[in-house]
C-alpha cells in the first residue's frame, strides 16, 4: 500500500487539483499519468443533472468510437438460419440459440457483448437475470436487439461503447488506449461527449453535465471543464 501510494503521490505532481482543464490540456496532462506495465485504458466520469429513478431522465445509449476500444471485443449472437450466417461472416466470435442459452446456463460466457434479433428475446429473457447483472442484456437503445446483425457486430468489433447513467447520476467509460495518439483521444472523447449530450433527457433542468474528470486506470484524476463538454454538439 505504501508503494501506491508513493506512486500516486508522484502522478499528482503532474496535476493541478485547483483547476478545470480544456479537453486539449486533460488529454495532455492523461498521457503524462502512465505509469503501469501494461497500456492503461483513458477513462472518462460525467457526472449528470438528471434523476433516473425517473424513466423520463434516464439516460442510456451506445455511439462507435472513431479510432475504437484499442481492446480485442469477443461478440456473441443468438440468431437462427440466415441471420445466423450473416453474424458468422461478419466477425462474431460465438453464434447459436438454443445451445448458446444452454452454455450461459451453465455460467460459460466467454463474450464481451451479446447481440440478438427480435424474435429471439423470448429465449434471452430465460437468462436474463444471469445478463442482466453483468450488463450483458441486448437492449435496442444499445443496438444490440436487432435483425442488422452484420451492423451490429461490425460496430461492437470496431469500438462501440454503450452508456448508461447509474442511480447517482453518473456515466463512466473506457475512450481508448494511453498510447493512441492525443488526436485520436481527442476524437473519441468529443463523439462520445456528443453523443451524452444528444441523449439528454426533455425533463432535465439546469446544467446537464454537472462535472467531469479524465483519468488512467491506475492513475488519480483530473478534472474538465464542463462548459466545453456541454458545448459539444
Amino acid at each position: 500500500m505504501a508503494k501506491k501510494a508513493k506512486r500516486i503521490q508522484e502522478l499528482l505532481k503532474n496535476i493541478d487539483v485547483t483547476k478545470e482543464y480544456n479537453l486539449q490540456e486533460g488529454v495532455e496532462v492523461v498521457k503524462k499519468l502512465a505509469s503501469a506495465k501494461f497500456d492503461e485504458t483513458v477513462e472518462i466520469a460525467l457526472k449528470l443533472n438528471v434523476d433516473p429513478r425517473h424513466a423520463d431522465q434516464m439516460v442510456r445509449g451506445s455511439v462507435v468510437l472513431p479510432a475504437g476500444t484499442g481492446k480485442k471485443v469477443r461478440v456473441a449472437v443468438i440468431a437462427k438460419d440466415v441471420k445466423a450466417d450473416e453474424a458468422k461472416k461478419a466477425g462474431a466470435d460465438i453464434v447459436g440459440d438454443d445451445d448458446l442459452i444452454e452454455e450461459i446456463q451453465k455460467g460459460n460466457m466467454n463474450f464481451d457483448v451479446l447481440i440478438a434479433t427480435p424474435n429471439l428475446m423470448g429465449l434471452v429473457g430465460k437468462v436474463g437475470r444471469i445478463l442482466g447483472p453483468k450488463g450483458l442484456m441486448p437492449n435496442p437503445k444499445t443496438g444490440t436487439v436487432t435483425m442488422d446483425v452484420a451492423q451490429a457486430v461490425n460496430n461492437a468489433k470496431s469500438g462501440q461503447v454503450n452508456f448508461r447513467v447509474d442511480k447517482q447520476g453518473n456515466i463512466h467509460a473506457g475512450l481508448g488506449k494511453v498510447s493512441f495518439s492525443k488526436e485520436q483521444l481527442l476524437d473519441n472523447i468529443s463523439t462520445f461527449v456528443k453523443a451524452i449530450n444528444k441523449h439528454k433527457p426533455a425533463a432535465a433542468k439546469g446544467r446537464y453535465i454537472k462535472s467531469a474528470a479524465l483519468s488512467l486506470t491506475m492513475s488519480p484524476s483530473l478534472k474538465l471543464e464542463t462548459q466545453e463538454l456541454i458545448d459539444l454538439k
